[in-house]
């Protein structure tokens, strides 16, 4: 159950309270290497979203286990990054506060059609979609462009914005789907 794939899953999630507490502290003294620290710690583990996933696919390690755990990883980094952003962070540009709503709606969405298929199906067939990836990539994207300091985060904000909405609806689609029994 512990393979390669979701031990490097497991280790994405022990990054967050380390991307927290560097940004916290730099909200507190200001001290670019900090900033800098939290861009590092959140970009390992933006990119080992796709090594596990690479990982899994060609050493054969798809998992169940997998499956739950990779998007439960990806929804806490994601959620708590933006969450952090949306926050006044010294000179970050502070993303604005309907996007974590955004974010956090789309996500407990899921969680909660994934619970009530369960509930009433007895099985839940997670898979990720192609929008669904876009979607990660634009928000992680998004904090990764305000970590930097670059100008004009509108751009990748809005892109992050429309694939939450658009990647939402298609795994509301999906959901229904599968609770009515049909194929997905």
């Amino acid at each position: 159950m512990l393979n390669l794939a979701n031990f490097i899953t497991i280790i994405r999630i022990l990054l967050v309270p380390c991307f927290v507490a560097l940004l916290l502290r730099y909200r507190e003294t200001g001290n670019d290497l900090l900033r800098w620290g939290a861009l590092s710690v959140f970009a390992v583990a933006a990119s080992s979203d796709a090594l596990d996933g690479l990982i899994a696919r060609l050493k054969a390690q798809k998992s169940v286990l997998g499956s739950f755990l990779d998007p439960m990883a990806d929804k806490l980094l994601l959620n708590t990054a933006v969450i952090c952003m949306s926050l006044p962070m010294g000179h970050l540009a502070r993303l604005p506060g309907w996007f974590p709503v955004l974010v956090i709606s789309r996500d407990l969405t899921i969680v909660l059609g994934a619970l009530l298929i369960h509930m009433l199906r007895g099985k839940v067939t997670p898979r990720p979609s192609v929008t669904g990836k876009f979607t990660t990539f634009f928000q992680m994207l998004t904090v990764v462009w305000a970590l930097l300091l670059w100008p004009r985060h509108m751009i990748p904000l809005s892109l992050a914005a429309a694939f939450t909405i658009i990647s939402g609806i298609e795994y509301i689609c999906i959901g229904m789907r599968q609770l009515h029994g049909t194929s997905s």
